[in-house]
């Protein structure tokens, strides 16, 4: 089956998890790009960790989401922003802020993935990808 959008699939994923209040989700068929969105929801503390299993076509990335106490989900909601239909780029000086600064927008750019800080802290545009808050 052809998927249209990947990482709406993935983000799309990830979201259903936690609404569900499931531990893991899987998310496949692999890419770099869905690996370097992962990293990037980890290191901003929005899942607990990801991995990558399997080998050649089966290959997948295994997602762990991370609840607070009491059971809440620290993920409040995730957006897709560029999508296929209509990409959505940002100058180095003009780098969208989610929430205020409370939320990540994820940027693709010609330096690879990286949050709105980085990329406002290296002027460096590119397409938005998502808003994580």
């Amino acid at each position: 089956m052809n998927m249209t959008d990947p990482i709406a699939d993935m983000l799309t994923r990830i979201r259903n998890g936690y609404q569900a209040h499931m531990t893991t989700v899987d998310v496949a068929p692999y890419s770099k790009v869905k690996a370097e969105i992962a990293r990037i929801l980890k290191n901003e503390g929005y899942i607990d960790r990801y991995s990558v299993t399997g080998e050649g076509i089966e290959k997948k990335i295994v997602v762990t989401l991370k609840y607070g106490s009491d059971d809440n989900k620290v993920m409040q909601g995730i957006k897709r922003i560029s999508k296929p239909g209509l990409r959505v780029y940002a100058k180095g000086n003009n780098i969208p802020k989610v929430l205020n600064g409370l939320g990540v927008a994820i940027i693709s750019t010609s330096e690879g993935m990286m949050t709105d800080r980085e990329a406002r802290r290296k002027h460096i545009g590119g397409e938005v990808i998502a808003y994580v808050w």
